[in-house]
């Protein structure tokens, strides 16, 4: 990531703009736009986004649990292709900015900007008065043109942030990769969980703790697991282990043919697919013989997703 007050940095800016939460299919078309554009110009292709996402400062009641971390974000709107990223961070006083003055002072002053490509619903600016049309009206004025890219769909469903948040939150998780590109993933770190899984059930757990907001549905999922650079087959569990009565949430992940310490690693999970609900069983012998078939079902899903 660059990031650069040098007012001749930038070679032709193509930029776009916006949130860009999940980096779904939709965000890397817009980023393909730019890159596209760019090569053509020999210009740079820009993403200008924000920190933290504009409603966490504007509404915190009413702001999203967000797919993906500051982190996440930016590895992957560089993975897909953009080297320069210039992230704002986003307060009061610049929620209280007028779109006009952020246009005139932040992209044609500061970064020059020749072209800007947006999606079809983006608003920015104090009260979202930065609409499309206003931007073309001041590119006249600063030099720059501005394209309108239409919003990528899938069958009669519009691609967006907020709807795969809805269905993540369902625990549909293999449909959400679907408008993601990619296996829905959460990244944390390994701490001390009841130790339950290995003495009582045969089946050790990592328990994981994560800054990311947004889990799927409470159940267990057919995951795969990223640690220090291999990757595993695993079955995690997202809920309050019912069986045991009043347990705090916690999020435990039994990695497949693995064995070793994990506490304090730092490993992603990759959700493929929900196979059950969180249930309460008679006894503990009757929810490690669920394990245990939960395993077998989870070797089933990520096989048939690997052939």
């Amino acid at each position: 990531m660059k990031h650069s007050d040098k007012k001749d940095d930038f070679p032709y800016p193509v930029l776009t703009l916006g949130n860009f939460d999940g980096v779904h299919l939709g965000h890397q078309t817009l980023f393909k736009t730019i890159i596209d554009r760019a090569a053509e110009k020999s210009g740079t292709p820009i993403v200008f986004t924000f920190i933290p996402h504009p409603l966490k400062i504007i509404s915190p009641k009413t702001a999203p649990r967000l797919l993906t971390n500051y982190k996440d974000k930016i590895d992957l709107i560089k993975k897909y292709g953009i080297d320069v990223v210039i992230c704002t961070k986003f307060t009061n006083k610049f929620a209280n900015i007028s779109a006009e003055s952020f246009v005139r002072n932040v992209l044609c002053k500061a970064i020059k900007a020749k072209e800007i490509f947006i999606g079809a619903n983006y608003y920015f600016g104090k009260g979202r008065e930065g609409s499309p049309d206003l931007l073309r009206r001041l590119g006249k004025d600063c030099g720059f043109t501005v394209t309108v890219v239409d919003e990528i769909t899938s069958g009669s469903l519009t691609i967006s942030s907020s709807m795969i948040r809805k269905i993540v939150a369902e625990g549909k998780v293999d449909e959400a990769s679907k408008y993601l590109g990619r296996l829905y993933s959460v990244e944390g770190v390994v701490v001390e969980g009841a130790k339950r899984g290995k003495k009582l059930l045969n089946t050790p757990t990592a328990n994981l703790s994560t800054i990311n907001e947004l889990l799927p549905k409470n159940g267990v999922y057919a995951v795969k697991v990223e640690l220090e650079g291999k990757q595993y087959t695993g079955a995690a569990n997202v809920g309050y282990n019912p069986t045991f009565d009043h347990q705090a949430f916690s999020f435990e992940t039994h990695i497949l043919d693995f064995d070793g310490d994990l506490v304090g690693k730092i490993i992603r999970v990759l959700f493929v697919k929900r196979i059950r609900d969180e249930l309460k069983f008679p006894s503990i012998e009757a929810l490690a013989s669920q394990l245990q078939k939960d395993i077998e079902t989870t070797r089933e899903v990520i096989k048939e997703l690997d052939s």
